[in-house]
């Protein structure tokens, strides 16, 4: 697969202050990539440079192979933005915005369009300055999804919807991907990024800490046990057990990965009557970055 996201050591300073200190990331056609970070991680600066909004300050960025910032006119054309608090022209419709963005995109198919309208519930009758923000948001993601972009950036995409759109968001996004097109997606819904994303990067003061799929990236947290047991047992003498608390006959503690196999051999004398294992969320991969440690003030 060709990779349509590529930056090597990017960096942007304003004065003396580093917004990004040399980001690597790779995104392949198809994809779906999560990047996930605290408020001033870096997220939006690095999506602004993609966009070619901003000049980075040195380091390497593609898209499609080209130079986001001298090549942005030709690159455009074959991408989208859905930004997180969307602006539109007050005294246009909803279905105005719609077509004036599918028409600077090149075209826009009507019956998509109907579609879309359909599954997100939004009256295009309505003039702009009367939706709320969620309808706002509804707006932009039509116009994304109803266009023929290779490439979505998504940043904050959902924001003010409510769970039952997004779901209709979510199941978009599975659509664009069959088509093999790609979405970068920038999000604080860790559930939604779990749901979605193929691989993901998480960005701490602007540099990229972790990359890799959910499943590579599982292994850096403790996975979390709630277990009936029906004999006596001391679970702190266990060796990778952590956090250990109990009530009545059931016991729930956290297990570093590379010592489950030997906990669940050891539990199993102890007379299970019941363990449910849940594996480590995004949230606490999260947490193990931004959670404890004092962080500097940066530029988004």
């Amino acid at each position: 697969m060709k990779n349509v996201i590529e930056t090597r050591k990017l960096t942007k300073s304003y004065g003396k202050q580093e917004a990004l200190r040399g980001v690597d990331l790779t995104v392949k056609q198809g994809e779906v990539y999560g990047f996930i970070g605290p408020n001033g991680a870096g997220k939006s600066t690095t999506i602004r440079i993609l966009l070619g909004m901003l000049h980075k300050s040195s380091g390497e960025a593609k898209l499609f192979g080209g130079d986001p910032w001298q090549d942005a006119v030709t690159l455009h054309q074959r991408l989208v933005y859905v930004p997180g608090d969307v602006a539109l022209w007050p005294n246009l419709t909803g279905g105005e915005v719609i077509d004036f963005l599918g028409r600077l995109h090149g075209k826009i198919n009507p019956s998509r369009r109907k579609e879309l309208l359909d599954r997100f519930q939004l009256d295009p009758k309505k003039k702009c300055r009367s939706y709320s923000k969620g309808n706002r948001q509804k707006v932009a993601l039509v116009s994304a999804f109803a266009s023929d972009a290779d490439l979505m950036i998504l940043d904050e995409p959902t924001s003010g919807l409510d769970p039952l759109m997004e779901q209709v968001f979510q199941d978009c996004i599975f659509e664009v991907k069959k088509q093999g097109k790609t979405v970068f997606l920038s999000s604080h819904i860790l559930a939604e990024v779990e749901a979605l994303c193929d691989q993901v990067g998480i960005i701490r003061q602007g540099k990229i800490v972790e990359s890799g799929t959910l499943t590579e990236l599982r292994h850096l947290t403790r996975t979390t046990v709630t277990v009936e047991l029906t004999k006596p047992a001391n679970l702190n003498q266990l060796q990778g057990v952590h956090d250990v608390s109990r009530m009545d006959e059931k016991w729930s503690f956290s297990v570093d990965a590379d010592s489950i196999d030997a906990v669940m051999n050891a539990l199993a004398p102890m007379g299970i009557k019941s363990l449910i294992a849940e594996p480590p969320t995004l949230e606490e991969l999260f947490k193990r970055h931004y959670g404890d440690k004092p962080q500097r003030k940066e530029l988004n």
